[in-house]
């Protein structure tokens, strides 16, 4: 149940939409398996598995994206269309022209299609809709998009936007490093990589590797010419260890053993550890990310922009 990379966005504190709603919303999408002539399928499934599509604790919400795929490498339609195309040149006497080739090839597509393996996997969203975060447990905006796609396709409205802090990520690691010291309630770990803004982008990377003493020295050097931290390893308040990148991603986030012991001692029996590790990890988020955006100079607050129009429901979202 532990969240291992953030992708972080905000919502209007608070949330103007009650449970049942947005569980009656997320019905017009929920997860069917993929078809034989479909390469993917997506849908909410219950994040606990006891057939409820949110997961709902101490006002914090839980909801989950399945997404199956199936598997059909493009060698495999590749070697099986050239077998087709030297079986036709054969019958008429010379090769297939560009578009004869195309047609065979969608066409072995569809016939290898329901034979493909199918792969399954699942992304969770948590929703703290008095505080307005909504926060993807993936490792690139890509997947979090995927998540934020289907739920437009699926509510009638989702005031999402970006989190923007005053201060940028990079320069904020930058002055981090170059003063040796990180902001009130957190430490400096031993990862770290810098690049440089020229063209060739060159890279320093520090893995496991304290940061002071002379590396500290090297590193405040590489900051004087020119380069630029795009990852900085750091531990907020001696609880939660994590990545922070350039984009205001987290990687590796790791709750450190005391929260997992606490969360066990809290769990009497094995069916209630999901809602132990839940109330612990969202506890402890609540109190974590306002920290990280006060260290980052505070939140940047946009204009107000109109609302994009409802998706119709039912709608599928390539369509919208």
């Amino acid at each position: 149940m532990w969240f291992k990379n953030l992708q972080i966005y905000r919502l209007p504190t608070p949330w103007a939409i009650d449970l049942a709603k947005l569980d009656e919303q997320l019905a017009r999408g929920e997860f069917t398996r993929c078809p034989s002539n479909q390469p993917m399928s997506r849908g909410w499934v219950s994040p606990r598995k006891d057939g409820a599509l949110i997961y709902a604790n101490n006002r914090q919400w839980l909801i989950a994206l399945a997404v199956e795929q199936r598997l059909l490498p493009s060698s495999v339609v590749n070697e099986t269309a050239q077998e087709r195309a030297e079986q036709i040149t054969d019958q008429q006497g010379y090769p297939p022209g560009r578009k004869q080739m195309k047609e065979i090839k969608e066409r072995v597509t569809e016939e290898l299609m329901p034979r493909a393996f199918t792969r399954k996997r699942s992304t969770f969203v948590w929703i703290d809709p008095q505080n307005g975060w909504f926060v993807v447990d993936a490792g690139s905006p890509a997947k979090a998009e995927e998540v934020i796609e289907h739920l437009r396709h699926c509510l009638d409205e989702f005031p999402l936007k970006a989190l923007h802090t005053q201060l940028s990520p990079q320069s904020a690691m930058a002055d981090w490093l170059a003063g040796g010291d990180a902001p009130a309630g957190f430490t400096v770990d031993r990862d770290c990589e810098l690049k440089s803004v020229a063209e060739e982008k060159a890279a320093v990377r520090y893995v496991r590797h304290p940061l002071g003493d002379e590396v500290g020295a090297e590193i405040k050097a590489h900051l004087a010419a020119g380069k630029l931290p795009t990852r900085l390893a750091l531990t907020w308040d001696e609880r939660i260890s994590f990545v922070l990148t350039e984009k205001l991603e987290i990687k590796r986030l790791a709750f450190l053993d005391i929260l997992k012991e606490e969360a066990e001692k809290s769990a009497e029996r094995a069916d209630e550890q999901f809602d132990a590790d839940f109330a612990l990890m969202t506890g402890e988020l609540v109190r974590f990310l306002p920290q990280l955006v006060e260290a980052l100079g505070g939140e940047q607050v946009e204009a107000e922009t109109p609302a994009a129009a409802p998706v119709a429901a039912g709608t599928p979202p390539w369509e919208a």
